[in-house]
């Protein structure tokens, strides 16, 4: 089977370089996205994931840093190059620590531009290698979660009476986003972000199917999910000091 081809967003607004650069990495096995403004990424990210993002500094609506902002306050993080006419050190500087990953300026040659975009997403795969779900890391310690206790390393459920159940990396990522809101009401959606993510396509049941599956390993072992309780019409709440019956 062939390897997926990535997905890259050119943001730029010279619309001859942008359509030349587009169909040079498409040559060399990307998919391309072009937006002029970053209102037009904006928006696109918000709706589709994409792999790697070029990015001009200079665009007619805003600069291309004030787009990363954006993207942080949405918590949607995309790997970044900047590409631009701008060679200063202080704009590159700047463009790095605003959440750049790398920064390229003109002129430059297409085999130096295709070889920092692997780059980047050879250390952005990487790096995701011990996310379990979006939330969720192997190399976490352990937590408490209703009276057992959650062992992200080795995806294990240790229950008081010492009975070990493996647990898959869904129910993870629920526990831990639950631990990591502790007294807040959650909808259903935003666990469903906090757990697959934002341009994750789950339905509700879906959800409610692992829910069930965490609820069962508790029965099976004479504990309850009292401290996890559904708010009907809303969505859940976990919290450990209130009462003991679902709501």
């Amino acid at each position: 089977m062939a390897e997926p081809r990535p997905l890259i967003l050119v943001v730029k607004d010279q619309k001859d370089l942008a359509s030349l650069i587009s169909t040079q990495l498409e040559t060399s096995g990307m998919v391309c996205q072009v937006a002029y403004t970053t209102d037009g990424a904006f928006r696109f990210l918000k709706r589709s994931h994409v792999n790697l993002m070029l990015l001009d500094i200079n665009l007619p609506d805003r600069s291309g840093t004030d787009l990363l902002d954006d993207l942080v306050s949405e918590d949607l993080k995309v790997p970044t190059i900047f590409l631009t006419a701008y060679d200063s050190e202080s704009q590159i500087v700047q463009g790095l620590t605003r959440g750049g990953d790398d920064y390229i300026t003109k002129p430059f040659s297409f085999p130096e531009l295709v070889a920092r975009i692997r780059a980047v997403l050879r250390r952005t795969e990487t790096a995701a290698d011990h996310h379990i779900t979006k939330n969720a890391q192997i190399s976490q310690d352990a937590f408490q979660f209703c009276e057992a206790s959650v062992n992200p390393l080795r995806l294990e459920l240790i229950f008081p009476n010492e009975t070990v159940i493996k647990i898959g990396r869904k129910e993870l990522g629920i526990m831990a986003f639950l631990v990591s809101n502790e007294g807040k009401v959650i909808t259903r959606k935003a666990l469903i972000h906090g757990v697959w993510g934002v341009h994750a396509d789950v339905k509700s049941r879906l959800l409610d199917q692992y829910i069930v599956k965490i609820r069962d390993h508790y029965n099976k072992n004479g504990l309850t999910l009292g401290a996890f309780r559904t708010i009907h019409g809303v969505g859940y709440i976990y919290d450990p000091t209130g009462p003991d019956e679902d709501e």
